[in-house]
């Protein structure tokens, strides 16, 4: 049976995806199967059985068709406010922050409870809204066929604006925290609840996605609790990782925008919300272990505009799971994270009892920080209980320059992508351009457009009052086939080439293939046998990146990159998902009309305008 051909192309400002099928293309149906390594345990969780959970639910068990039985419910309260931050020692700034707190509060809950979430929007001139990062319910629908689709990405200048971030869930798109998409932003003074089921496990992090607002400090970590493909015996939590910028990110976001220069380098980087300056103030963030004990350390990369290198000095560590995806365990002795990836790892405490630092390099490749001309050491410090509270004076590997994913991830529970004869060339292009505003602004686009959403007037909005008016700078691409695979082709050709940490809403997807130059539209070179499988992966500065996932969550998912000046410059795209079934599967709208309403009222007496692409 041979699928319809479809035509898309989207562009970011400067980036561009393009979805037109050549005429003599044609995809096959493609059934993928599902299979597990072992059967769904029934021991109980504990240091020695971390592949354990529950009855009929175990490491091996695939969230995508099944979860636990709801468990507990556990609520939490933020309220997002103006105030100031001093990092790294170097001076009180402006910031706005979640519970006076950076990050704001780890929000924790087990593989299957339900999590209420009520945030408060205290600040004094800016919406927001959560989305929390890579979360999603899988319906567990039967893979279905494969459609091919491509994405050109191009450069081009653009503005910004302000919005929280909380990620999607299975037919619940209206919670996936996104203003001008899924929500209006919560406007000042008013409050939103969130709710989701926690149908995943491990690390990820939650933000504002309104403008470059995350930027300013509106984050915070997530931790769901449940089996681990590796053992250990504690839990030291999450360490994120951040770039840390002196001048506030609406400041350095309409830099961006006005500049050809693009944005300036980061002035610091923070480790838990922490760090020394260049001139040596400030201090460390420590993680105090006690010997010959197994630690699992939540990795995550909160950064703006940002790759990482990290390793422990003389402390090898196995990684277990990439992104919220549990994979086959490996050893490692550096891990490359880009901007939103989250790694979990276990490190053994069997050195000699110390200091050793938890080593910190940035991908310089795409990248500059000026805390490096001081020649501080970058990272923190890895004590054992007892030991003085001094640096670390230990040596390690030599941290990667580069911005390249890692490779050879394999998934712990097997999906497969089954191949077919793809025929033909794709021609795509990543290309930049200046708009047509006085302001003569740099904008990224896909197929020659620069994403922009309005906040009165979501998209979510439009599609729940069965219109189809939609505005070209929205960027709708369409997925309307229930099940249905959708294969991405994202190629860059501009003249700007620089990689960009691609992530993608209500959906992990998986990696068929990625390369430098132009893909040859062939399946050579292509794995379709349990391939990586992730919420964000990077897409190489001169090559392509070729992604697959199935139409299998009704509602409205942004596909963005995730360097905040780059989304803000409409680098984004937007898929409606089963446009049809969207109103029968998220359920009440209540929430969602109570804050368009309160929204809208907002609006006309703000004090900024929407200046960027809304995200």
């Amino acid at each position: 049976m041979l699928l319809n051909r479809v035509a898309y192309l989207l562009s970011f400002g400067s980036l561009a995806i393009a979805g037109a099928l050549p005429p003599s293309r044609v995809i096959a149906e493609r059934q993928a199967s599902t299979s597990s390594p072992v059967p769904d345990g029934q021991c109980t969780n504990g240091p020695r059985t971390r592949n354990c959970w529950s009855e009929g639910f175990s490491i091996a068990t695939d969230f995508d068709a099944k979860a636990p039985p709801a468990g507990k419910t556990v609520t939490y309260n933020l309220e997002v406010t103006n105030t100031t931050i001093n990092a790294d020692g170097n001076g009180t700034k402006p910031a706005m922050l979640i519970n006076n707190q950076y990050p704001g509060p780890t929000i924790r809950a087990a593989w299957g409870d339900t999590v209420i979430v009520n945030v408060k929007n205290s600040l004094q001139h800016n919406g927001t809204g959560i989305h929390w990062h890579g979360l999603r319910r899988n319906c567990g629908s039967p893979r279905g066929r494969l459609q091919l689709l491509h994405m050109v990405l191009s450069s081009a200048p653009h503005r910004s604006s302000v919005n929280l971030i909380v990620e999607p869930q299975l037919n619940t798109c209206q919670h996936d925290g996104v203003p001008g998409i899924t929500e209006c932003p919560i406007a000042p003074g008013k409050t939103r609840q969130y709710i989701f089921r926690a149908t995943q496990f491990g690390t990820s992090w939650y933000h504002s996605h309104w403008s470059a607002q995350y930027g300013e400090g509106v984050l915070g970590t997530i931790i769901i609790d449940g089996p681990a493909t590796a053992n250990y015996d504690e839990d030291l939590g999450v360490l994120p990782l951040t770039d840390y910028y002196y001048k506030p990110a609406f400041e350095i976001n309409e830099q961006a925008q006005l500049s050809r220069t693009g944005p300036p380098a980061p002035d610091n980087i923070l480790v838990n919300g922490t760090h020394k300056n260049g001139r040596g103030g400030g201090s460390y963030s420590k993680i105090v272990v006690k010997p010959n004990k197994k630690y699992r350390v939540r990795l995550i990369n909160t950064s703006v505009d940002t790759t990482f290198h990290v390793s422990f000095d003389n402390h090898p560590f196995t990684v277990m799971t990439s992104d919220f995806v549990p994979v086959k365990s490996f050893v490692a002795s550096q891990l490359t994270l880009n901007i939103g990836q989250r790694y979990d790892v276990v490190i053994t405490t069997n050195q000699t009892a110390g200091n050793y630092w938890f080593r910190v390099g940035l991908g310089t490749d795409c990248g500059d920080n000026n805390i490096l001309d001081s020649g501080i050491p970058l990272g923190a410090i890895l004590r054992y209980e007892g030991q003085p509270d001094v640096d670390p004076s230990s040596t390690g590997v030599t941290l990667a320059t580069h911005c390249n994913d890692e490779e050879g991830l394999v998934p712990f529970v097997p999906n497969s992508v089954p191949a077919s004869i793809i025929p033909g060339e794709a021609a795509l292009a990543l290309a930049s351009k200046q708009d047509n505003s006085t302001e003569n602004l740099f904008r990224w686009t896909i197929d020659g457009s620069s994403l922009v959403v309005p906040w009165t007037q979501p998209s979510l909005k439009t599609t729940l009052e069965g219109s189809d008016n939609f505005h070209r700078e929205e960027n709708i691409y369409r997925m309307p086939t229930k099940d249905k695979w959708y294969l991405w082709h994202i190629q860059q050709r501009t003249p700007i080439p620089l990689p960009h940490p691609i992530h993608l809403h209500g959906h992990d997807f998986y990696i068929l293939g990625r390369g430098t130059g132009e893909w040859d539209g062939t399946t050579t070179g292509l794995n379709f046998q349990n391939p990586t499988r992730r919420d964000t992966a990077m897409l190489p500065s001169r090559g392509y990146l070729l992604m697959a996932f199935p139409a299998d969550n009704p509602g409205l998912w942004v596909m963005h990159c995730h360097i905040a000046w780059h989304a803000s410059q409409g680098l984004s795209v937007q898929f409606l998902e089963r446009k049809d079934e969207i109103k029968g599967a998220i359920g009440s709208t209540a929430e969602f009309d109570k804050g368009c309403r309160e929204w809208n009222e907002y609006w006309p007496t703000r004090v900024y305008n929407q200046t960027d692409s809304g995200i």
